[in-house]
């Protein structure tokens, strides 16, 4: 046979690259996302904190452990090494002060408890957990959107996941990623309609970061649905109980932690106050309003920067764009329930957040969006995105 013939039969009997991709087990290739994706995240990381100015937290150029500690995870790291106050501090004007309140427990006691397991400090542990969970959340983001789209699109969805403008917070000592892992499994039993074991999963998800009050009137939402919808898609009487049980619970989750706050240290508002205290800086202390925020700031900035109007005119079009984008037919693939998620959690917001430097991570659980930027199939389009987003990590 000659060297030629030999040749083309070995390349036909040979299986394709996009053979052997196909038959890539899943995991393995969110992995192989994760993996890429942390790589150019940590190289970020460790390129601004070798430009990093001498600050409240550290020196010039601090190390990659040091640099992950900086903002609230020194918050969270106080809460596992000194737990809660019991009397909340006041400033000099009698004010509430910032406290450890403001954060949640779940993230803190976990890290202190592999802490105590291991005997190792706060800092390495700490990062470590979040790196776990980020590769958790991939995977559970993987399943959810596979119950919607095509086992590709999910993947390039993780692909955004993994890459977006603030991926990097997923692996710095905050609670993000954590929330977000089960974030996505509840919401991911939520359409495979496993009420039973959504309740321990609202509970450690409520106590990571609040979200309890959100995801139960996403709960409702679901209810109401199935109840209009029980002709072709029956809704039983046990499903029935067991998905407005969720939902009580859901709301009793989302507010345990100011019940909590208020046992121990005997003041009823002890939770909001102390939320508050972060806004003090912008427009002074005043009492929380629900839908109040977002107005105050706009005229906040408004007057800070001389723009009148225009802040307000801005949000009513980020409001009505946002609603109308929920009717897009990209964001209608993604199914009702996820479409219920992301306008209880950005109503939740519009309700009781004060736009500021923490608008950004405060979007991270918007992330079932990402399913419905990931559905066009154009490589230029998807290479762009990717490009991007790790721009804007760097921005």
């Amino acid at each position: 046979m000659a060297p030629e013939a030999l040749t083309a039969g070995q390349r036909s009997t040979s299986p394709s690259l996009r053979v052997r991709y196909r038959l890539t087990p899943w995991w393995v290739k969110v992995v192989a996302v994760w993996a890429a994706s942390r790589l150019v995240s940590t190289g970020l990381l460790l390129y601004f904190a070798a430009r990093q100015a001498p600050n409240p937290w550290s020196g010039a150029n601090p190390g990659y452990l040091q640099f992950a500690q900086f903002w609230d995870s020194t918050w969270y790291h106080i809460v596992a090494v000194s737990g809660y106050p019991a009397t909340l501090p006041l400033t000099a004007s009698g004010h509430v002060a910032e406290n450890a309140w403001a954060f949640l427990p779940a993230y803190p006691m976990l890290v202190r408890g592999v802490m105590a397991l291991t005997t190792l400090p706060w800092e390495p542990v700490s990062v470590a957990v979040s790196f776990v969970f980020s590769l958790l959340t991939a995977l559970m983001i993987y399943r959810l959107f596979l119950l919607r789209l095509p086992a590709a699109t999910a993947l390039f969805a993780v692909v955004l996941w993994c890459v977006a403008p603030l991926s990097p917070i997923l692996q710095v000592s905050y609670a993000e990623s954590m929330h977000a892992f089960f974030l996505a499994l509840a919401l991911y039993l939520l359409l495979e309609r496993r009420y039973a074991v959504l309740f321990p999963v609202v509970a450690i998800m409520s106590l990571t970061r609040p979200s309890g009050l959100a995801f139960a009137l996403a709960l409702a939402l679901h209810f109401g649905y199935r109840w209009f919808t029980r002709a072709r898609d029956p809704f039983p009487v046990r499903e029935r109980m067991l998905a407005a049980g969720l939902a009580a619970f859901s709301v009793v989750m989302g507010l345990a932690w100011p019940l909590v706050a208020w046992a121990v240290t005997g003041s009823p508002s002890a939770y909001t106050d102390t939320e508050l205290a972060w806004r003090s800086a912008y427009i002074g202390y005043l009492e929380l309003q629900p839908f109040a925020p977002w107005l105050q700031a706009a005229r906040f900035w408004g007057e800070l920067w001389h723009l009148g109007a225009v802040p307000l005119v801005a949000l009513a079009l980020l409001v009505v764009g946002f609603a109308a984008a929920l009717f897009l037919p990209a964001v209608r693939r993604l199914g009702p329930d996820l479409r219920f998620w992301s306008a209880s959690y950005a109503l939740y917001l519009l309700a009781v957040f004060f736009p500021q430097t923490s608008t950004f991570r405060l979007l991270v659980p918007m992330f079932p969006l990402l399913g419905a930027i990931a559905q066009p199939r154009s490589v230029p389009y998807r290479v762009a995105l990717v490009v991007a987003c790790i721009v804007g990590q760097f921005a």
